[in-house]
């Protein structure tokens, strides 16, 4: 579950050699949650919806892999930091996913701005993803980052409509070399109705 404070500190980082020994298990664990986290747009793009969990188990198999030992963890809580959802958003990583290295190239080439025609829309709602800001994911040239960072800020009265069982939620893509839809699948939208405080 999504703690309270919505901020993750060395005091969550456990000892790596610890995390070595528990590692298959948790993986595991962190698999099965994500399955009503992620959300297939179109052929090529799928959102995965971080919380405390999915950015925890992140930064863990960051210092699991590069083995930077204490100098790494900070760079890594500074890294991640931004992605933890704040008690009145949701943040997504969107991943354009293509396998083929020619057909990637010639797909992001094209889509630049894509971060811009992002929407969640509900019950009359729609609310415009905000692009994370460390860095520029569009080139001058128009080419877009296979990863984008986004948040989705809410007032009130939009979490109180996301909340309700059964409400019907479209995530959009509308980049003119890019437009997809798809309705969040109950079990999805019930998960992340969660990461409201």
């Amino acid at each position: 579950m999504p703690r309270e404070n919505h901020n993750v500190t060395r005091e969550d980082i456990m000892d790596m050699a610890v995390y070595a020994q528990q590692r298959k298990e948790l993986r595991t664990r962190i698999t099965e949650l994500k399955k009503n986290r992620r959300l297939h747009i179109g052929p090529d793009a799928t959102a995965y919806f971080e919380n405390y969990d999915t950015i925890v188990h992140q930064i863990h198999e960051m210092l699991h892999i590069e083995k930077g030992g204490e100098e790494q963890i900070d760079d890594e809580l500074s890294a991640y930091s931004t992605l933890m959802p704040n008690g009145s958003e949701l943040v997504a990583t969107l991943m354009f996913e293509i396998d083929d290295p020619k057909r990637r190239e010639k797909f992001l080439a094209g889509l630049g701005g894509v971060e811009e025609t992002i929407s969640i829309e509900f019950m009359g709602e729609k609310i415009m993803a905000v692009a994370e800001t460390d860095i520029d994911r569009t080139t001058a040239e128009g080419k877009a980052s296979s990863i984008q960072f986004v948040h989705f800020p809410f007032n009130a009265e939009q979490i109180k409509k996301f909340k309700q069982d059964g409400a019907e939620i479209i995530f959009s893509i509308a980049h003119e070399k890019y437009s997809h839809m798809a309705k969040l699948p109950e079990p999805v939208r019930a998960a992340l109705a969660g990461d409201f405080a």
